[in-house]
């Protein structure tokens, strides 16, 4: 098999830990940016004990996703320690990058609402670094053609939920960038959509306010009786990472067992919610 690799972008838990194990499974070494302190670092050996169990290699950056210095360095390195020109070995982008700051946008004290700061945090790392990475890849010749892209998304990037308006604004920032790197990209075939993942219990996810109360209120309207699971979306990206889906570009796809089309509420949910 061709020595292929996928980056990503929020590889130790959620999502990205999840799509790294599974494309493993499926004979892709997996480069893992990841930001974790001592306390969960033993979390971030388990995904990647799981991944070399596959056969496959496991090289992981603990750095800062949105530092342009980082994301140089850690480019410069992956293209002089892997890279040949016979085989750029990029072939898979995920960008799931989960920080940012909650906090709602009014409020008569300073102190409560959310900052520029804050903001402009939320923005670089949630939305604006998938433009930088790719930019850094494209500019190195390290994407492979045919490469795919995928960035994780949410229903807030277009709906309302307490304290969200920063990362639902990132969310609907990060689909409007993987459209336009579906268009710049089409020269090279690389294919860009961004995942709108189910409500999902993840480190990231149970940091929203009311998140068990989301949890329940999704599980209670999904067609399957349950959450969407990391491997559910895993699952999704490795098939569409297949050749025969080298057509899907520029879109938002729902990985969600059907949850976001039903809108009806049941009234055990509604009491749920209130």
């Amino acid at each position: 098999m061709e020595n292929k690799w996928a980056l990503i972008l929020g590889a130790s838990s959620g999502f990205g830990g999840a799509s790294a194990i599974e494309l493993a499974k499926h004979g892709y070494n997996i480069f893992g940016i990841h930001l974790d302190r001592q306390a969960t670092m033993p979390l971030v050996q388990q995904v990647i004990k799981k991944i070399e169990k596959t056969g496959q290699k496991a090289v992981y950056f603990n750095i800062n996703a949105a530092d342009q210095i980082k994301i140089n360095d850690t480019l410069d390195e992956i293209k002089e320690r892997f890279a040949t020109k016979e085989h750029p070995h990029v072939h898979v982008l995920i960008h799931s990058l989960a920080f940012g700051t909650l906090k709602p946008f009014i409020s008569k004290n300073p102190n409560d609402c959310i900052s520029p700061s804050q903001m402009n945090m939320t923005l670089e790392v949630m939305a604006h670094s998938l433009v930088y990475w790719t930019q850094g890849l494209i500019q190195r010749d390290l994407f492979a053609q045919g490469g795919r892209i995928f960035a994780l998304t949410s229903a807030g990037s277009h709906t309302v939920i307490p304290n969200y308006g920063a990362v639902s604004a990132a969310k609907a920032a990060l689909e409007a960038h993987i459209r336009q790197l579906a268009v710049e990209l089409g020269n090279m075939k690389i294919t860009c959509n961004s995942i709108m993942a189910g409500v999902t219990d993840t480190p990231a996810g149970n940091k929203i306010p009311m998140f068990d109360k989301l949890m329940t209120a999704a599980k209670m309207k999904n067609p399957h009786n349950r959450l969407t699971t990391p491997e559910d979306v895993a699952k999704a990206i490795v098939l569409l990472c297949d050749e025969k889906a080298d057509w899907i570009s520029g879109n938002v796809i729902a990985v969600d067992g059907g949850e976001y089309i039903v809108n009806f509420i049941g009234e055990r949910t509604s009491q749920i919610i209130k």
